[in-house]
């Protein structure tokens, strides 16, 4: 199984509690997923968010209707939380979110580790420009709801 890496970073000017806050809240996910998935969570609201949380999803992918389900394998509100797909799209998948209070906001960083279904043809053909795009989306996204870092001067 070949095991591939996605890391982004992007920084928000906002404060660490706020913005670990809206990710602590798994119904904002659907705003940070681009509309071409037709993401949709299937768990009944509101879900807690700890270690062993279950969280249920819908994707459509490349017209293909999928279930995805996750579970919150470590839970260190502010700084840090890791999800692993139990059952989904991919042979593997494992997103550690990190969250680092700055002087001018909060720096998140994500570190993905996945293993798609068709290993190196499939990441080379689609997947690997799907995990871009996503990521791609979930930053503009993330700059809409909390602004945008000036530049420095």
């Amino acid at each position: 199984m070949k095991t591939f890496f996605f890391r982004d970073e992007i920084m928000l000017p906002a404060q660490l509690d706020e913005v670990f806050g809206f990710f602590a809240d798994a119904g904002n996910l659907e705003k940070l997923t681009p509309p071409w998935l037709r993401f949709k969570i299937l768990t009944k609201s509101p879900i807690h968010m700890a270690e062993g949380t279950l969280i249920e999803y819908r994707i459509r992918w490349r017209r293909i209707p999928l279930r995805w389900r996750t579970e919150i394998e470590t839970w260190q509100p502010p700084h840090r939380f890791v999800d692993h797909q139990i059952s989904g799209p991919y042979r593997l998948w494992r997103h550690e979110h990190l969250f680092h209070e700055r002087s001018d906001g909060t720096s998140i960083e994500d570190r993905v580790e996945y293993s798609p279904f068709g290993g190196v043809i499939a990441q080379r053909l689609a997947v690997g420009r799907d995990v871009q795009r996503i990521f791609s989306f979930r930053r503009t996204a993330l700059v809409r709801i909390f602004g945008k870092v000036p530049a420095a001067c």
